[in-house]
């Protein structure tokens, strides 16, 4: 009870100061993402006939498409809890944040580019590119709030070591030299690391249910 209370006046502290909260913040980026995914979606065009069999040129297209809209979907996830373990950000957050969003803003391009030319080296390692630099970006941001609240704070005792992160990060490092042999070795680690990422955090989960 004693911490909580710390807590919130640290909160009230921050906003009569004139300082962004973690709320504000969330909003934020919650919007670039809803942009972003908006984006891709009308970056989809329709066939020329209309058969189910002029679908089959655009079903690269539409798993690339897939594939990304459940990337910002789990960044979306995974920041939203980040952000709910957190009572304070400052200057450095937010400038970690805004790297974040920088790399999730290329999404859209890289999208279209792998989903038109995915058996090209050159696109699908540009999308690796992309990937490596929102799982960098990502673990700064988590690094900077820990940081900023230490380690025996809800947000430390949520985020441990991060292993999944770090293998997914090493991953995806990895699939970017495969592409020289080919382009569905990388695209097969896009998508296990994707499935690994959609079952929940329980770490996360796990503190905030307490």
């Amino acid at each position: 009870m004693r911490r909580s209370t710390a807590a919130l006046r640290r909160r009230v502290r921050f906003c009569h100061s004139g300082g962004v909260t973690s709320g504000r913040l969330e909003a934020f980026s919650d919007g670039v993402i809803a942009i972003l995914i908006t984006i891709m979606a009308f970056e989809l065009k329709p066939p020329d006939g209309t058969s189910l069999a002029s679908l089959r040129s655009l079903v690269p297209t539409l798993l690339t498409y897939l594939l990304s809209f459940v990337f910002l979907a789990i960044y979306w996830n995974n920041h939203h809890h980040l952000l709910k373990l957190v009572d304070r950000i400052d200057g450095a957050v937010l400038w970690a944040n805004m790297h974040l969003l920088f790399w999730l803003s290329l999404v859209p391009f890289t999208t279209v580019w792998m989903g038109e030319h995915y058996r090209q080296r050159v696109p699908v390692v540009t999308y690796g590119v992309v990937l490596v630099g929102s799982a960098l970006a990502y673990m700064v941001l988590a690094r900077r709030l820990l940081a900023l609240h230490g380690s025996d704070s809800a947000l430390g005792r949520a985020l441990g070591a991060d292993r999944k992160g770090a293998v997914s990060l090493v991953a995806y490092v990895a699939a970017l030299p495969a592409a020289a042999l080919s382009t569905w070795i990388s695209l097969g680690v896009y998508v296990a690391v994707a499935l690994v990422w959609l079952v929940p955090d329980r770490r996360i989960t796990r503190v905030l249910g307490a």
